[in-house]
């Protein structure tokens, strides 16, 4: 009966053009590699893996049985089986799901020339280097895309030029904004005092990571924003972007990384790249 049924498959495919089938098989291989490689790093890459396992088990194993017959009460399950297993995975994969639509609709940073971004990125290092050097902590995100208009609602309306003085003063110990963070849109620091999610302890990649970097993380996971923190512990400062974290960033280095992402709109690499900490520097974060 097995081999009968062996016999049966492979005559079907034998009807097959090989060429439709090499193409349908890199269609599908592209598609499964593309889903990996966007979840990878992330909690829902053993999930995805899972996930492989039991569609070939569904599609090709079972379908094979449930043909012989012997198993009835099985064959009618098996349909309702698969729309439940839907639903589940679509509930599973949910904040994957939102990520994916927020990067297809992506476009470049703010519609500026390049003379006008450099000004503002010039004047966040400047503040961002003021703050290190007094260990000021401090977190700017810079709006793209990815409307942070929720946010920004929360906090408070500054809607003024962007300058390293105004940065410095607001994220000055004992200021009334210091401890939340700023968003920047265009030549604009639209407001200040805004609350960004917090990501999960296990989306962090060092548990020494403290708020300003867990809220950078979470705010990266549910947009396309570009995040600089900088470290009230250490003075460290560091960039956030989609799935990537780099830390210990001279000012020169936090100025390349700003250029190279709002200005000529390289995208992030795949995984969190945790840079080793400078000489003289120890890990540690804010509590």
């Amino acid at each position: 009966m097995w081999l009968d049924l062996l016999r049966h498959q492979w005559a079907r495919l034998a009807d097959y053009s090989p060429w439709e089938v090499a193409v349908e098989l890199a269609i599908i291989w592209i598609l499964v590699w593309v889903i990996y490689r966007f979840v990878r790093g992330t909690r829902a890459a053993g999930a995805f893996k899972g996930v492989i396992v039991l569609v070939i088990v569904s599609f090709l194993v079972v379908p094979l049985v449930l043909r012989t017959g012997l198993f009835p009460r099985l064959s009618a399950l098996y349909g309702k089986v698969l729309g439940l297993a839907a639903i589940a995975l679509v509930v599973t994969f949910q904040p994957e799901l939102r990520r994916a639509l927020i990067r297809i609709g992506e476009a470049p940073f703010f519609r500026m020339t390049q003379r006008e971004v450099r000004p503002v990125i010039d004047a966040v290092v400047s503040a961002c280097t003021f703050l290190s050097k007094n260990k000021f902590g401090a977190i700017i995100a810079f709006e793209r895309s990815t409307g942070l208009r929720e946010l920004i609602e929360a906090g408070k309306a500054l809607n003024a030029d962007v300058s390293s003085h105004l940065l410095s003063s607001i994220f000055w110990p004992n200021s009334p904004l210091h401890d939340m963070g700023v968003v920047v849109r265009g030549p604009k620091l639209v407001a200040a005092g805004v609350q960004f999610p917090l990501a999960d302890a296990e989306d962090m990649p060092d548990p020494q990571l403290g708020t300003r970097h867990r809220a950078a993380v979470g705010l990266a996971k549910v947009s396309d924003a570009v995040i600089v923190i900088v470290s009230e512990e250490t003075g460290a400062i560091t960039i956030a972007e989609g799935r990537e974290l780099r830390r210990w960033l001279t000012p020169d280095q936090l100025r390349e990384e700003l250029e190279k992402r709002l200005i000529r709109g390289v995208s992030p690499s795949n995984g969190r790249a945790i840079e080793a900490p400078s000489e003289g520097m120890t890990a540690g974060e804010e509590p």
